[in-house]
């Protein structure tokens, strides 16, 4: 018997090679630029199941890639020729105890059951503004939503887990067992195993909530940045405002500002009213049910289609909405071009929650520079070298136009990424980490010390 029978033989899960039917849909992603050839692909159904693959991995030195939403525009959720451990098929369960207010939550879970599983309990937990994101990349790599100023991080909300280290070992992470395996979790990204299940402190959460978009002509730029610089040092707990920079579906040039406000219409509108009295071409705001805004945005980013993302530091609106940084988006996303969708998107609440929580809480770090996220989204359909390779320069050229901008006036923006041509493999974590650093690597050392978790931001073990 092979070894790849003998691994079937022990594997409660379905195990899929690319002569199996159902082999293109068990690589396919939300991105298509991100698909890759997998050798097997394995269905874990527990703990016990990713223990068995991480072993068989490393037996063949096979690359590895971790599934759950598949989210990821850069493939990170996919490998070449290596072993996927996906967690979606049978890992993406809900559990909520309403009385205890906590939820149980499959590694291959997606926000969208998140939230309709503690709306049924009027409960909730920060989580992703887009509904078919993955529950484990964003947790794991902090997490932000539209609780966020009134909750904090998806993190600050993680009380507990069970994760398998790169031995095949499962582990119990919580306040009072393996504490340090929870720090490393909460913020460091895929470096310390495969998470099979997440445990969410809940909180209570009204019905309905007042969100929508509010669309704006060109003209209004300047008008609408100096608004969301007036409105920012006062905004409250329950509002956030997304300011979007691209062109909408006529292929004319917008501001689109998608605003949350938790509770009733009345009250958002008054909290928002600047932004009403500037006269948007077209107001979608309504109340709405929660779980439902946190779909909203859904349709902007469908799969099927190829994305590239790059992540820049949010600052003051009158610094990035600037002429010089939309005209940048415009010429980069002229008709005619090969992509169909390229947008600016800067994320605007109030950082208190967050920066309440010390740095060395978590090994997510705090009080970093900006005010919070920014990000260039490019979407387009062939999936090409080339057309891939102009997506990350579009990103690129829009990045460091902000980037300039914020220099300019002696700020500072920093990119979220390094690209592997200008740094080691492990520079982007320490810079990401700073401080947390040398910690994160001592977990790397006790639970993946061969680094066979080396996506995203790979921490070097410590000697």
């Amino acid at each position: 018997m092979s070894d790849l029978e003998d691994l079937k033989r022990k594997f409660k899960g379905d195990i899929v090679t690319p002569s199996d039917a159902g082999y293109a849909d068990a690589i396919a992603r939300w991105a298509t630029n991100a698909v890759r050839r997998a050798r097997i692909v394995a269905y874990v159904r527990d703990a016990a199941d990713v223990g068995a693959a991480l072993r068989y991995a490393r037996a063949h030195g096979l690359p590895l890639a971790v599934h759950g939403g598949g989210h990821s525009a850069s493939g990170a959720s996919s490998v070449a020729g290596g072993l996927v451990v996906d967690l979606a098929r049978f890992l993406g369960g809900v559990r909520v105890d309403a009385q205890a207010r906590r939820a149980y939550v499959g590694g291959g879970a997606r926000w969208g059951a998140v939230d309709a599983a503690c709306a049924a309990h009027g409960l909730a937990v920060v989580g992703a503004t887009v509904s078919h994101t993955g529950v484990g990349g964003l947790t794991v790599a902090g997490g932000y939503g539209w609780l966020t100023p009134t909750h904090g991080l998806t993190i600050d909300s993680l009380v507990g887990a069970t994760v398998v280290a790169a031995d095949g070992v499962a582990h119990t992470a919580s306040e009072s067992e393996n504490p340090g395996l929870l720090w490393g979790i909460r913020g460091g990204g895929c470096n310390l195993g495969v998470v099979t299940e997440f445990v969410f402190e809940l909180r209570p959460q009204r019905r309905t909530v007042f969100c929508g978009e509010m669309i704006f002509t060109e003209e209004k730029l300047e008008a609408v940045a100096e608004a969301v610089e007036d409105w920012y040092p006062t905004a409250g707990e329950n509002q956030v405002i997304h300011v979007t920079l691209g062109r909408g579906s006529d292929g004319n040039p917008t501001i689109t500002l998608l605003m949350f406000y938790n509770g009733a219409e009345a009250d958002g509108r008054e909290a928002f009213k600047a932004f009403s009295d500037l006269g948007p071409v077209m107001d979608l705001r309504r109340e709405m049910t929660y779980e439902m805004s946190n779909s909203f945005m859904d349709t902007s980013f469908p799969a099927g289609q190829c994305h590239w993302s790059k992540g820049v530091a949010a600052v003051d609106a009158t610094r990035i909405m600037t002429r010089r940084v939309f005209d940048k988006i415009m010429e980069l996303s002229a008709p005619g071009t090969p992509m169909d969708h390229v947008t600016l998107t800067i994320e605007y609440m109030s950082q208190a929650k967050v920066n309440s929580v010390p740095s060395a809480a978590t090994a997510f770090v705090r009080n970093r520079p900006g005010l919070g996220n920014a990000s260039v989204q490019v979407v387009w359909d062939a999936d090409t070298p080339e057309l891939t390779a102009a997506a990350r320069h579009i990103a690129d050229e829009i990045a460091r136009a902000v980037q300039a901008g914020e220099l300019r006036r002696g700020g500072r923006c920093a990119e979220s990424e390094a690209s592997p041509e200008r740094a080691d493999r492990f520079a982007r974590a320490r810079a990401l980490f700073g401080a947390n650093y040398p910690r994160m690597q001592r977990l790397k050392r006790r639970y993946d010390p061969e680094i066979i978790f080396d996506k995203w931001f790979v921490v070097e073990p410590s000697e």
